[in-house]
């Protein structure tokens, strides 16, 4: 039965990958949506502009014109039709790149089901084409596990209130046989560390209400070792030196840019400073 909600949507898929595309326009259709597609950037550009879809769904690597060119000819002409990411890769450096360029959702093709991608529509189509917001009151404290993957029994708590980053750095994690916790602003990240008592922590540092280096300087002074002496990565937008001091000044054992970090580089630096302790 179709969804009378979704008649009026229209969706623009622009990914060069034929198989997927008859996958995505069968299941969208199914659902209601008024489905069409391009299998480069730049037809699916000018398709975008005549056509003037309420949701566009973008790969990255595309002939002719790829997803980049894509979202910055969208932004320099001021197209405000929101954009929800296809990418084979899903690495932080990507993720940052095409939010700056306007992205408000992202999927990964080995990860994703038709499933997955009806669910980011029509979140993107009740938030009014924004990012969805996070809950504030999220369960953080529940393990995230790879059913698949060998334990290691090594607890990672993961502070970032970016759902695009925070997803992609837990599957990583998670496939690598880490338990991940997840917290999204400083509270939870204080309450996550007395809580789960986790083996490391990747901090990002521009969080709501208490900044990462708050949240370094209330672990480091912890009276409790067990809380004192875990590890920090703090992982950050800020790439200045000044920054990267003051972090190290105050106990992080390492500092990743997110805007030139990969997910194998932050699994590296965990072996690494893990293979310390």
């Amino acid at each position: 039965m179709e969804n009378d909600s979704a008649k009026k949507i229209k969706i623009l898929i622009i990914e060069d990958e034929h198989s997927l595309v008859d996958l995505l326009s069968v299941k969208l259709k199914k659902e209601g949506f008024d489905v069409e597609f391009s299998y480069d950037g730049e037809a699916g550009y000018k398709k975008a502009l005549e056509w003037k879809p309420n949701i566009i769904l973008l790969d990255i690597v595309m002939p002719k014109m790829d997803g980049y060119e894509v979202l910055e000819k969208m932004k320099e002409n001021d197209i405000k039709i929101p954009v929800i990411i296809i990418s084979n890769s899903g690495q932080p450096v990507e993720i940052e790149k095409t939010r700056k360029l306007g992205a408000v959702d992202h999927l990964i093709k080995t990860e994703f089901s038709p499933l997955d991608v009806l669910k980011k529509v029509r979140a993107c189509v009740e938030n009014g084409g924004k990012p969805a917001a996070d809950d504030p009151d999220m369960e953080v404290l529940i393990p995230r596990e790879d059913s698949s993957a060998r334990k290691l029994g090594v607890k990672v708590l993961l502070v970032e209130d970016d759902a695009f980053l925070r997803e992609i750095c837990s599957k990583k994690l998670t496939k690598e046989g880490y338990t991940v916790y997840e917290a999204i602003d400083g509270e939870q990240a204080l309450e996550g560390v007395k809580q789960v008592k986790p083996d490391i922590i990747l901090l990002d540092i521009i969080l709501p209400a208490i900044d990462g280096f708050q949240i370094l300087n209330e672990i480091k002074s912890n009276p409790n070792e067990a809380i004192s002496k875990v590890p920090v990565i703090m992982l950050s937008n800020l790439g200045q030196d000044d920054d990267i001091k003051k972090a190290m000044d105050a106990g992080a054992d390492d500092y990743l840019v997110k805007a030139h970090f990969t997910t194998e580089e932050i699994v590296s630096k965990i072996k690494k400073i893990m293979g310390k302790n």
